[in-house]
């Protein structure tokens, strides 16, 4: 298994209520880590050293890499993984639906890059 679909799968186990009152910010950093793997394992595969590199530059390069629809799937999805990760005072907590939403997507990401 690897380490995207694990993770993926263990934020999939929060979205369906086994976790506590934590789990909106802890699915959101689970489903965040399924993409960075979900990169990391393309590039090593296509560009080797590219997984080395920062998260918003492995993005931007998927996207002159060839599959521009891929580029912008993760681009939308690491832009609210990134906000809903971070807490705000102003802001209430990533819903079950939005972060759902998400999870489809990075699987959906992971279908294309795999």
């Amino acid at each position: 298994m690897s380490r995207c679909v694990a993770f993926l799968d263990d934020a999939d186990a929060l979205l369906r209520g086994r976790g506590d009152t934590t789990w909106p910010r802890a699915a959101a950093f689970l489903i965040r880590l399924a993409l960075e793997a979900c990169l990391a394992d393309y590039w090593r595969r296509t560009a080797p050293g590219l997984e080395r590199c920062d998260t918003h530059v492995q993005i931007v390069c998927l996207k002159g890499y060839g599959d521009p629809v891929a580029a912008r799937l993760a681009a939308g999805c690491w832009a609210a993984l990134s906000r809903a990760c971070h807490y705000h005072g102003y802001e209430l907590s990533p819903t079950a639906a939005e972060l759902r939403g998400l999870h489809g997507e990075v699987r959906t990401l992971a279908g294309r890059l795999g």
